[in-house]
């Protein structure tokens, strides 16, 4: 990971303000934070689903977010660093998340899609650089807002006021959370109860939707009640087979994660409480390394306006 961020920069990170995922998960508001971000990643994928599908498994979103910290690497204006295919290539093919192929391929479609752009070289035209485009900015940036929202929630902090203020905090932010991330056993390798849901392209998807349609998080009987979930119309809207997503599911309910109660044609569906706690464990890594990111950040970037450095 010295690709994306010094080492030291995640043991010496200044403050230490920011929530543990321990507290993060012990939050009474937690769930409903998690339900709050699930309908805001629903809502950018309805928004712009082709961009939504270069995240769409726990592979893709690796690669999405090393491609873009070593984007922002470019900030400084140095040619020698930022993204470039070799680059990004030995970045993910270092942490075992993609192949070669696989990794230039990705690089390929989105250039295809225009989520990257060819940025000519200052100093050496021989440079192949890479550079985001204002949609895949805004994608990364309204990914990174939404989790700064819920952390606002829980502790009543000021992260979206100052992130609007100081576009630096996202730009410097986001690096170091995908550094510490990529870093975490917790998150690279999910518990068995979500990990084939998130190795299934759209299956995080489909979780986001379960969390968004539970109303109540109290369990009964060991079990939460997300309500009607209609197969097909997940797989329209996700534009994958119907057939995937009963495979998803049925290995699910083979370790008695989710099932269906109620009568035909009035079913629907619950979550056991191990596979929530083990999903919302999972997601509170993410959160905690995105609010240390944001301290780290605070603490360093300069203030907007002067030259001096953020208190």
């Amino acid at each position: 990971m010295a690709e994306l961020l010094d080492k030291d920069a995640l043991s010496n990170a200044p403050g230490s303000c920011w929530m543990t995922a321990e507290a993060i998960f012990h939050h009474p508001d937690f769930p409903a934070v998690d339900r709050q971000l699930a309908a805001h990643l629903i809502k950018i994928h309805r928004e712009t689903p082709r961009l939504a599908r270069l995240k769409a498994s726990h592979r893709k979103w690796f690669m999405t977010q090393s491609m873009y910290a070593l984007c922002m690497q470019r900030a400084t204006g140095n040619d020698a660093v930022g993204l470039h295919a070799s680059r990004f290539i030995e970045s993910v093919t270092s942490i075992g998340v993609a192949s070669r192929n696989t990794a230039d391929a990705f690089l390929k479609e989105l250039l295809a899609y225009k989520f990257l752009q060819e940025i000519p070289s200052r100093h050496d035209r021989r440079i192949r650089s890479l550079g985001t485009t204002p949609a895949s900015d805004a994608a990364m940036r309204g990914w990174f807002m939404g989790h700064m929202s819920g952390l606002d929630r829980m502790d009543g902090g000021n992260r979206v006021a100052d992130c609007a203020e100081n576009p630096l905090i996202f730009r410097t932010a986001q690096p170091h959370a995908a550094a510490a991330l990529i870093a975490n056993p917790i998150w690279r390798y999910p518990p068995d109860s979500i990990s084939h849901f998130l190795a299934s392209e759209f299956g995080g998807m489909i979780i986001h939707e379960f969390m968004f349609e539970i109303s109540d998080f109290t369990a009964v009987d060991g079990r939460v009640v997300v309500g009607p979930v209609n197969v097909h119309s997940l797989a329209m809207q996700y534009g994958i087979s119907a057939t995937n997503i009963k495979r998803m599911f049925k290995r699910a309910q083979e370790q008695a994660c989710l099932g269906w109660e109620g009568r035909r044609g009035h079913k629907v569906l619950w979550l056991s409480r191990h596979f929530l706690e083990d999903y919302l464990w999972w997601q509170a890594q993410k959160f905690s390394a995105l609010d240390e990111a944001f301290h780290f950040s605070l603490a360093t970037v300069p203030t907007v306006g002067s030259g001096g450095r953020s208190q």
